[in-house]
């Protein structure tokens, strides 16, 4: 595709009204993860109705046993039952895997956008590894944290999705103008892939910190410590970048921290990334 051509097609992009619409029709979440969020969300939670509703699906058994094994969560005894699992690990930690699990294994993205949807998930598992490593350093819930690193860029499969050819058309306008990607969504489509991973993980009833967290993992100004700034962190560690002085001065996190979380991330990464991309 020639200049003009890219120029073109970027100019011919929805106006954010028509955009707005056409994502109205929001993807839902996949079936096991929301029935499983259904499930947990009750009182009267039976682990032993868990399993057997997580049995039903053998991939996503088989891809549980193998994450419980892996050095992610480094236990000193293996676990050869879903019952095991639940117990040792907990049911918000199953629900992580399942959501990780079932969202790697469910997007589908069309050609025509021309996105590397592996290096997605790559790079959002390394994202959600580095956000479970810093939440365990700074005393946040680390099954949030990882979701809400998992999460947090959502919006752009949804977009290459909702407008494969003027998403295409957009990287190329991006690489020609050389900016980064929020800048060039903007310019295209009038809105960027952080508020719509926002609408998204709304529209999936994930709660708010998982919403705010995808809303603002590109902000560059932070006054204080919060799970938003946590997936702040941990998006620049999967870019192995590092946080502006405002960040820093937020997380209060000593550059041997840092680099420390950075190793473990890096370690998780690859363990979640052989179970899940493979």
């Amino acid at each position: 595709m020639n200049p003009e051509t890219v120029l073109a097609a970027a100019d011919s992009a929805p106006s954010a009204a028509e955009a707005l619409r056409r994502l109205r029709d929001l993807p839902s979440l996949p079936d096991a993860v929301g029935e499983l969020l259904t499930l947990i969300q009750r009182e009267d939670l039976d682990t032993r109705q868990l399993a057997e509703r997580l049995a039903l699906d053998q991939a996503v058994a088989a891809r549980i046993l193998r994450l419980a094994n892996s050095s992610f969560y480094g236990l000193s005894t293996r676990v050869t039952s879903l019952q095991q699992a639940i117990t040792v690990l907990g049911v918000h930690s199953i629900r992580t895997l399942v959501t990780a699990i079932a969202l790697t294994g469910s997007l589908r993205v069309p050609e025509a956008a021309g996105f590397d949807l592996r290096a997605f998930w790559h790079h959002s598992l390394a994202a959600a590894a580095a956000a479970r490593a810093l939440a365990l350093r700074q005393r946040q819930n680390p099954d949030s944290a990882f979701t809400a690193g998992l999460l947090h860029d959502i919006g752009v499969p949804v977009l290459a999705t909702s407008f494969p050819a003027e998403y295409a058309a957009m990287e190329l306008w991006r690489r020609s103008h050389a900016c980064d990607l929020c800048a060039a969504e903007q310019a295209c489509f009038g809105f960027d892939h952080a508020a719509v991973g926002a609408a998204l993980a709304g529209h999936w009833h994930f709660p708010p910190l998982i919403q705010e967290a995808a809303a603002r993992h590109h902000d560059d100004a932070w006054q204080e410590r919060s799970p938003a700034l946590t997936v702040h962190l941990a998006n620049l560690l999967a870019h192995g970048m590092e946080p502006a002085p405002p960040a820093w001065q937020a997380l209060s996190l000593e550059r041997e921290a840092w680099q420390e979380s950075a190793a473990q991330s890096a370690r998780d990464c690859q363990a979640m990334c052989q179970v899940l991309l493979n």
